[in-house]
Order: C-alpha cells, then sequence, then structure tokens
C-alpha cells in the first residue's frame, strides 16, 4: 500500500496539471502584469463541456495506478504464501533424532499442539526425507482387521506422555546425515506386552556434538489388538528415509531392512610441499635430493602406474637372463657380477604412507599409486587427478617420462593384431612378454635400436630353452644404424644373429594383417614374415599431456617441455627426464632418453627446487649391453650421420660388461661414476698401437665430430672411463690426431 501511495502521489500532479493553473504562478503574472489573466480552467470532475479529454486521462491515469498495485500486491501476497509453504515442508521434512532420557515435557496440552501443527504439512511437497508423524490420541478401538493395522503410518504408534519437538530451522547438511547414526527401531508390541512410554525426540542442534552417532532407542507403543504375525517383533526404520506406509491390501508385513555400514574412504593429503609427477627415476632422484637438502620435507609422487618407483634398464637386460622360475613375481635378478638386486629402488618400508604424509613429525616420501594427473592449474598451485581431486602444491617437478610409439599400420590393422602387439615400457610389459615367450612358438621385434637390439639379444639367448623362433626387423642396414658407424653396425647384427636371432633389414612394413591364426607382415619389397606375436620397439614419444592445461612450451623440433638451464619451465615448476628439452651450453639444446639423465636431471631438479639454482652442465652418459659379453657406453651427441674416427684394440678377458660390473660392484653403471673431473689430459708416449685384425672390434673408442671438434664419444668394451670422456667434450677443443687421444683410455693395457 505504500508503494501504490507514492505512485500516486506521482501521478496527481501531472493530472492536475492538465486541468488546473497553478495559482502561485497566476499570482507572480498579475503582479508582472498589473492586471489577472483570464484563465478558462478545467476542473477535473466537474468541469464543462470540451472538457473531457482532460478527464479521460485523469481516469486512466488513476486506473493504471489502481491495477499495478493490485498486481503488485496480489503477488507479494502469493509469494508469501508460497515461501511459507515451503518453509513449512522443509521444517516438516528434517530429520528427527531420539534421545533417551531427556526432561519431560510438563503440560499436556504442547504435545497435542506440537501434533497438529505436523499434521498441517502438505503431503504433495517430494521431499527427500519423509516426515514421521506421532499422534497422542488414544488407540482407535476399530483395529479388528490387520489390514486396518496395516493402513497406519510408521509413525501413527501411540505416544501418551512425551512430545515431539520440532527440529530446529537449520538446514541438515549433508556432512551431519553422512556419519554413522544408528537407526532407531520401531517396535510393535502383542496386545498381551505392556505399554512402555514414548522417548523424547530431541531436536537437531547445530553444535557438533549433534553430528556424533546417537544410541538407538526403542519406541514403544501399543496397538489395539489385532492379529498380528508374531514373528514381527522389530522394525528398524533408516533415519534418513522414513515415508509414510500404505497399504491397499488385506495385511501388511514390514520388511526390516539392515544397515549397511559406510565404506571408509582414505583421506588424502590436500597439499604437498613438493609435489613431483611422475614415479619413474627423475622423480626419485629429486625426492631424494631434496630429503638431502630439507630432511624435514615432505614430498608427494604422484604415478599412474601400480608399482613404486623402480628402474627401467633391467626389464630389456639382466631381468631376461635370470634363472628364477619366479623373476616376474620377485623382480630380482643377478647383475653380470653375481650379486643380487631388486629392480625398486627402495622398499615399500622406506615410503610414507599418503594420509600420514602431513602429520609426520620429520617429513618423509609418499607415493600415490594408480593415480593420474589430468589438468594443471599454473596460478593455483593445484593439480587434478582422474578421480575428480585436488591436491595444491608450493612447489612441483613434472617427470612424465615417455608413451611407447606405435606404428600406423598396427593401429590400422584392427583387434587381433593390436592385442598380439606389445608396446614394451612398463613392468607389466615385461611380465606380459616373458609370459608370452613361453605360451607362443615366434615372435617378431621391430626396431633395431637400443630397446629393440636388447630384447632380440635377450629373447634370442632364451630361444634355444624354450623352442621360441625370434625375428627383428628393422629399415635400417644394421642394428642400431642410427648410433654406430655402419661398419660397427654391422658387426653388431653379426653378433645379434649368433645369439639366434633371425635379423631383416632395411625391411619397410607396408602392411599388417591377421590370418589363420597368425599375424601377417608384409614389407614393401614383397617379403612376408608370418608370426604369433609381435614387439613394437620404434621409439618413445614424451608425455606432455599437461602441457595444455599448464600453458607450458613444448619444443617443436625434440619435443618434451621447453625448459631452462635451470630445468625450470616456470617460477614453481620444474621438468626432469625424458620429457625434458632443456639447453646444453656446449652442444645447444637437446633431449636426451636415457636412465643417466634421468638421474643426474631429476638430481638437479631436486636441488633447485629447494633454492640451488644450479645450472644443468653435466654430459649425461648412457649405456646397452648385448648380453654379458658386448657392452657400449656413450655420452654426447652420437649420430651416425656424423663423421667418425674409431680406435680399436684387441678385447681381454676383462673387456666385458660382467667383467666390469664385478670390478665397479653394481649393474647400473651410472650409479658407480663419480662426480670428480678428470684432471688435465696430457697423454705419455706409450707402445705403438698393434694393428688390429679386419672385423675385430674387441674394444675401442668412437669419436663423433662436428666442425672437427669432438660432440660425442662411445667406450665400446671400455668402462669407467666416462669422466675422461666427459673432459673431453666440455673442452670443446680441435684435435690433430685422435690416436693420441685414444690413449687416454688405455685402450692397449692388457
Amino acid at each position: 500500500m505504500l508503494k501504490c501511495r507514492a505512485a500516486w502521489r506521482r501521478l496527481a500532479p501531472l493530472a492536475r496539471a492538465s486541468s488546473t493553473l497553478c495559482r502561485q504562478n497566476a499570482k507572480r503574472a498579475v503582479l508582472r502584469n498589473e492586471r489577472r489573466p483570464d484563465l478558462n480552467c478545467s476542473q477535473m470532475s466537474t468541469a464543462p463541456s470540451g472538457g473531457g479529454r482532460e478527464n479521460t486521462l485523469y481516469v486512466v491515469l488513476v486506473g493504471a495506478a489502481c491495477l499495478g498495485g493490485g498486481v503488485y500486491a496480489y503477488r507479494t501476497v502469493l509469494g508469501d504464501k508460497q515461501r511459507y509453504q515451503e518453509r513449512i515442508s522443509e521444517i516438516a521434512s528434517r530429520t528427527r533424532r531420539v534421545e533417551p532420557e531427556q526432561q519431560k515435557v510438563q503440560t499436556q496440552t504442547e504435545p497435542a499442539a506440537a501434533t497438529e501443527a505436523t499434521k498441517d504439512v502438505p503431503e504433495e511437497a517430494e521431499e527427500p526425507q519423509a516426515v514421521v508423524e506421532e499422534e497422542r490420541s488414544p488407540a482407535p478401538a476399530e483395529t479388528s482387521a490387520p489390514a486396518e493395522a496395516a493402513d497406519l503410518p510408521l509413525g501413527s504408534i501411540e505416544a501418551p506422555t512425551e512430545p515431539i519437538t520440532e527440529a530446529p530451522e537449520q538446514a541438515v547438511t549433508q556432512d551431519d546425515t553422512s556419519e554413522a547414526i544408528s537407526d532407531p527401531p520401531l517396535r510393535i508390541d502383542t496386545p498381551n506386552q505392556p505399554v512402555a512410554p514414548t522417548e523424547e525426540i530431541e531436536p537437531l542442534s547445530n553444535t557438533p556434538e549433534a553430528s556424533e552417532p546417537s544410541p538407538a532407542p526403542v519406541l514403544e507403543s501399543e496397538v489395539a489388538p489385532v492379529a498380528v504375525d508374531e514373528s514381527i517383533s522389530e522394525v528398524s526404520v533408516q533415519l534418513q528415509d522414513v515415508p509414510v506406509v500404505e497399504s491397499e491390501h488385506s495385511a501388511a508385513v514390514v520388511q526390516e531392512t539392515a544397515v549397511e555400514p559406510t565404506p571408509v574412504v582414505p583421506v588424502l593429503p590436500e597439499h604437498a610441499p613438493y609435489l613431483l609427477i611422475g614415479g619413474g627415476t627423475a622423480s626419485f632422484a629429486a625426492a631424494r635430493s631434496i630429503r638431502a637438502r630439507d630432511p624435514r620435507a615432505r614430498v608427494l609422487i604422484i604415478t599412474d602406474e601400480q608399482d613404486l618407483p623402480y628402474m627401467r634398464p633391467p626389464l630389456s637386460k639382466e631381468l631376461w637372463f635370470s634363472d628364477d622360475p619366479a623373476v616376474t613375481e620377485t623382480l630380482r635378478f643377478k647383475q653380470w657380477n653375481g650379486k643380487e638386486r631388486s629392480i625398486y629402488f627402495q622398499p615399500p618400508s622406506f615410503y610414507v604412507d599418503p594420509v600420514e604424509l602431513t602429520k609426520v613429525e620429520n617429513g618423509g616420501v609418499a607415493v600415490m599409486t594408480g593415480k593420474k594427473v589430468v589438468h594443471m592449474d599454473v596460478r593455483g598451485n593445484k593439480v587434478r587427478l582422474c578421480d575428480g581431486s585436488e591436491i595444491t602444491y608450493d612447489k612441483c617437478l613434472i617427470a612424465t617420462g615417455g608413451i611407447p610409439r606405435n606404428m600406423q599400420v598396427i593401429e590400422r590393422a584392427g583387434e587381433e593384431v593390436t592385442k598380439r602387439t606389445t608396446l614394451f615400457r612398463k613392468i607389466d610389459d615385461f611380465k606380459s612378454l616373458e609370459k608370452i615367450s613361453r605360451t607362443v612358438k615366434s615372435i617378431t621385434i621391430i626396431g633395431g635400436g637400443f630397446l629393440g637390439s636388447e630384447l632380440a639379444c635377450a629373447l634370442g639367448r632364451k630361444s634355444a630353452d624354450v623352442g621360441l623362433e625370434v625375428m627383428q626387423m628393422f629399415p635400417e642396414k644394421g642394428n642400431m644404424g642410427k648410433v654406430l658407424p655402419e661398419y660397427l653396425s654391422n658387426w653388431t647384427t653379426e653378433k645379434v644373429r649368433r645369439e639366434g636371432v633371425q635379423v631383416l633389414t632395411e625391411a619397410l612394413v607396408k602392411n599388417v594383417n591377421f590370418k589363420e591364426g597368425k599375424v601377417e607382415i608384409k614389407l614393401k619389397d614383397g617379403r612376408v614374415v608370418k608370426t604369433d606375436h609381435i614387439v613394437a620397439a620404434v621409439g618413445l614419444e614424451p608425455n606432455v599431456d599437461l602441457a595444455t592445461s599448464g600453458g607450458l612450451e613444448v619444443d617443436s623440433d625434440f619435443g618434451g617441455y621447453r625448459v631452462n638451464a635451470e630445468l625450470q619451465a616456470r617460477s614453481n615448476i620444474w621438468v626432469a627426464g625424458d620429457a625434458a628439452c632443456f639447453y646444453d651450453i656446449k652442444l645447444g639444446r637437446r633431449r636426451v632418453e636415457h636412465h643417466d639423465h634421468a638421474v643426474v636431471s631429476g638430481r638437479l631438479a631436486g636441488e633447485n627446487m629447494t633454492g640451488a639454482s644450479k645450472p644443468y652442465w653435466h654430459q649425461s652418459m648412457f649405456w646397452s649391453d648385448l648380453g654379458p659379453d658386448v657392452g657400449y657406453e656413450a655420452i654426447g651427441i652420437v649420430d651416425s650421420s656424423l663423421p667418425t674416427v674409431g680406435v680399436f684394440a684387441k678385447a681381454t678377458a676383462k673387456d666385458t660388461p660382467k667383467a666390469a660390473t664385478e670390478q665397479s660392484g653394481t649393474g647400473i653403471r651410472s650409479e658407480s661414476e663419480t662426480e670428480a673431473v678428470a684432471g688435465k689430459m696430457s697423454p705419455t708416449l706409450s707402445t705403438p698401437i698393434p694393428p688390429v685384425a679386419k672385423d675385430d672390434y674387441g674394444k675401442g673408442v668412437i669419436f663423433y665430430l662436428r666442425d672437427n671438434v669432438v660432440v660425442g664419444i662411445i667406450l665400446w668394451n671400455v668402462f669407467n672411463r666416462m669422466p675422461i670422456a666427459r673432459k673431453i667434450i666440455k673442452d670443446g677443443e680441435q684435435h690433430a690426431d685422435l690416436n693420441e687421444v685414444a690413449k687416454l683410455f688405455n685402450i692397449h693395457e692388457d
């Protein structure tokens, strides 16, 4: 009404102006002109003929104002009524909780009033929780049939002494209802049993105590003598959902509902000061480095694999030469020196439970297995996992490694070919291929690089014992043709063939099909190979799935996350391992996919995450073993397209991977390296280099040149000399006679 009055006050002057002249203005005009003007005034309601237009305007304005006020009043009353109904429904739908031995209400009129208020709740409101109505009236006398008892609501049982207290007007949150609250059983007594008073229903409160589980009281009430089955003595009614039961049959049986315990979901840490994405070698090296510089650091590793951090090189090397039939379960192997070790870096007892990471006094390293980070919020310093949970961090390391590359001809070949193809990378791939090698008759390895050649030698040596046919094909002219010079690649190919492998060189795959229970591989030159299983070892793609969501730069030439000399992609984000494309101050921008690089880059990233600010100047090495007799170590850029100079000598019994591990005491040769830098290189004169028989590459050193500067070195069956090779590349000098440089490696010593 106040708004209608205000509107009228604004509209009335406008209506009056059409028929009445302001007297004040008239007086002023008389004072100025010394005469009173003749005003033809039209009255509002008593105007003479000719003033109907002004009256019509006045009526329209007044009518519009009245109509608007009426509409507004109607909508206001209707809205108030609707909100009132919603409020009543909300109050009526709240869960009631029964507490034993509460204070009893003295007056008898209040229960009746509460009962009437409960009855007024409209039944049409669809609420997730129904209302349990309590009536204080005595039991009806006309209950001679079971149908009448069944027609009674579950809540309409006499409660002669205790009132019903409505719940307070606070919404019940889902956290309150998710607690393990015992459901109050409702007991229907037989006519011969005495009637016990009901317990008072305690209103819900917003205090923390209200969310605690309460004991299950018993509501006892009398039902008129009806024919009720004696087997029905107790009815458990769920507290969160107690609907009103209405039966249309002549008899009704209330079934007992069992309360299922809510499974306990472990609470994962919501924040990690140091978050490492990826569970490989780089992450473990970073975690160990962080803990070394900050002994109280809390480090969380998230990996999508089901295994704890482990080393990958034995998967294609030593594990295949184990005599233990349970090697796939124990994952323990004997090194070339005979010592046994596990593939895992540390046992499970080394790590902290992720749930307890924030509670451990001195910090620790926790690993979340089977979880994948799918989104990265760089500005918010948080990541989202595959299950939707989020974890915030202070500093983060991305060490997601790479994904095995598949061939398009295999992807297009269909499901039968795909399920008979292994992309070798993880522990599960080793277990699967080892089992397949004992059940099939032939396996074909596509790829002539490090992984393909290592698996070919491993399976070839095993083929004689299990009757397995092993074939290897690649487009190059020899094994590791992209790395080794042609003459050494051809020699390596013959070595692989002596291991029992059928090697097909210059083999380009054209098509792959599945026919008559065999996988048929057609080559471009017309050759056809039929096999039972395929191992695709054709390279690795860096895992850069988080680049889009995190806004991180990916290198267009080498792939991987583009980082600076400190392996930093952002102010609080570092990248290490196979996924890092870093800048080498000597060799330019590079990306390396080897174990030693993962160790060194992960260690440096961990140091920089704790404030070291060190540049990455270390030249990482890598190695490969073709069985226990032939192996090599390499450093720098080793590309067969570069000019090379090789210096070889006759090998002895000490010049094998087995002898090298016996001397160093470890099978992972990067772990035996020291950070000591080789001293000044001043080779002394020695005996002349004896001639080496043709095609006898027992041991030697291969130098890779670019602009007459050594940029890469391979030590062929020469071990524990890597600091010298690193020093040569670091100096970046031109050498007139590389034979004299080769003497630094003592390849001519017996």
